[in-house]
């Protein structure tokens, strides 16, 4: 929920880079007030299904990008940075950097999709957007070094930016409950860890309410209230199901990847202070509790 949000869509084109799940629940919303969308995506069997629903999709990823840029910006009044940074860096920037700058006389908002993971590890104390940012992980110095070009981009060709730090996201098709029901849920547990997350469409209530209220250069971090041991969710969400939860398993002992044993690597509680006092945003879901609760009836019917 936004207080006053006052978001008017009259004349207003939303660009995403990169149609992804959080971009396209806040272009969800955008267009019901009236915002023509566009953006991209990898493929053209969804690029096709995007169009097919009056969305201007446009094919982009790392090593293609736009085949007219300028035809696709054109018009553009809200810019949305949602793709993720690869090895070679922002593929968006690296290709695009200089028609986004062109951007800046028209441009009223721009957003860059972060990640939490640029705080690194704080062995479970709590940080806000004044924490020195020092990343652990090779996808945290990634989003680090994206933030750091973006921002110097926008200080040059004086660009709307605002940076969104997102903690762990779940949703409709992407949560505990769904875990539980496909039987992948795992209870790992490693002593004092605790992650933070957001539900999807809180995600897009935050970057809504800084449409309302733009302040360029801004940082936010984008999370729920209630940081908390992964294991406690699960056994959550299996308790709403009315199943047993999975046992626990000692993270010593847990077979994981590479990629999912760097997640338990940090541990952090984030806060989300500033985008209730300076947005004014009231979560729809503060806790997992909420969020799994409102999700039982879109999974049962799966």
């Amino acid at each position: 929920m936004v207080k006053g949000s006052g978001v008017n869509g009259d004349g207003k084109r939303l660009f995403c880079f990169g149609l992804g799940y959080s971009a396209a629940s806040l272009a969800h919303r955008l267009r019901a007030r009236g915002y023509a969308i566009a953006g991209t995506c990898r493929g053209e069997e969804k690029a096709a299904r995007l169009r097919a629903g009056g969305v201007e999709a446009y094919l982009f990823g790392e090593g293609r990008p736009l085949d007219d840029p300028a035809a696709a910006l054109a018009g553009t009044t809200h810019l949305l940075l949602s793709v993720p940074p690869g090895e070679a860096g922002d593929p968006v920037f690296a290709a695009h950097a200089g028609d986004i700058a062109r951007l800046a006389p028209r441009l009223e908002w721009m957003a860059y999709l972060s990640t939490t993971g640029v705080y690194g590890d704080r062995g479970g104390d709590w940080v806000t957007e004044e924490t020195p940012l020092a990343p652990t992980t090779e996808r945290g110095h990634r989003r680090l070094e994206a933030e750091e070009a973006w921002r110097a981009l926008a200080a040059r060709a004086r660009l709307p930016l605002h940076i969104f730090r997102l903690a762990g996201i779940y949703g409709p098709g992407r949560n505990q409950l769904r875990g539980v029901i496909d039987g992948t849920a795992r209870r790992i547990v490693k002593p004092g860890q605790v992650f933070s997350r957001i539900h999807v469409e809180d995600i897009a209530a935050v970057l809504e309410a800084s449409i309302a209220h733009p302040h360029p250069g801004a940082a936010y971090n984008v999370c729920d209230d209630e940081p908390a041991p992964p294991q406690d969710v699960v056994a959550h969400a299996a308790h709403l199901l009315g199943r047993e939860a999975p046992p626990e398993i000692e993270f010593a002992r847990a077979e994981l990847s590479p990629m999912a044993r760097s997640f338990y690597a940090e541990s952090k509680r984030v806060s989300n202070r500033r985008i209730r006092e300076e947005l004014g945003v009231e979560l729809r879901y503060p806790t997992y509790r909420e969020g799994l609760a409102a999700l039982m009836a879109d999974e049962e019917g799966r």
